[in-house]
């Protein structure tokens, strides 16, 4: 829908444009409540050892199938969403891995060695943290509240959790228990997009 030429909604007007809008803003449009969990849990809670360093931007960054690690207020246009539905995130896929690779590399150096890395993507899948393990080791992190859930459940209690203003428990991904029971279902909380 946000790539028809038709859509005349604002987001899609924008990413047509020649300024774009920001990677995290379309993403969240195309991948809904996950995504938007994801952004506004980094957003709210990322803290760059800089801010306003290159690669970190707002420390906030967003997972790309051929442009690698991006903060999450570069802008992008419809060519670059395009290109990225060209590509299939997959471990073995070079156009996905090697930029993935070379970003996560760069912005290790830029962050120095005491900064420790949260991923919010999927832990379960090999993707992310075959990539990202071998380049951050023991500084990946991610929560451990995710184990066992899925995609909009991980989406749901981001959201909850910036709007408690509460941070998650973060654990090493190297040997973790990745893999568990589904948790409880989480209780409804009325207009929780709207607040975030």
């Amino acid at each position: 829908m946000i790539l028809s030429e038709r859509a005349q909604f604002d987001l899609a007007r924008r990413i047509r444009g020649p300024e774009g809008v920001a990677i995290g803003e379309a993403f969240a449009f195309v991948s809904g409540l996950y995504f938007k969990g994801k952004l506004a849990y980094g957003l709210t809670f990322a803290r760059p050892p800089e801010p306003g360093l290159e690669l970190t931007g707002s420390g906030a960054l967003v997972i790309t199938p051929t442009a690698g690690l991006r903060p999450a207020e570069t802008p992008i246009t419809v060519d670059a969403l395009r290109a990225f539905g060209s590509v299939d995130i997959a471990k073995n896929e070079p156009r996905y891995r090697k930029p993935l690779l070379q970003s996560a590399t760069a912005l290790r150096e830029e962050i120095g060695e005491d900064c420790e890395v949260v991923l919010l993507g999927s832990i379960a899948s090999a993707k992310y943290v075959d990539v990202l393990t071998g380049v951050f080791g023991q500084r990946l992190l991610f929560p451990s509240e995710f184990v066992g859930r899925g995609d909009m459940s991980r989406g749901g209690l981001l959201l909850r959790c910036v709007r408690a203003g509460q941070e998650l428990t973060y654990v090493p991904v190297q040997g973790a228990v990745r893999h568990g029971a589904r948790p409880p279902r989480l209780p409804p909380i009325r207009g929780i997009l709207k607040n975030w």
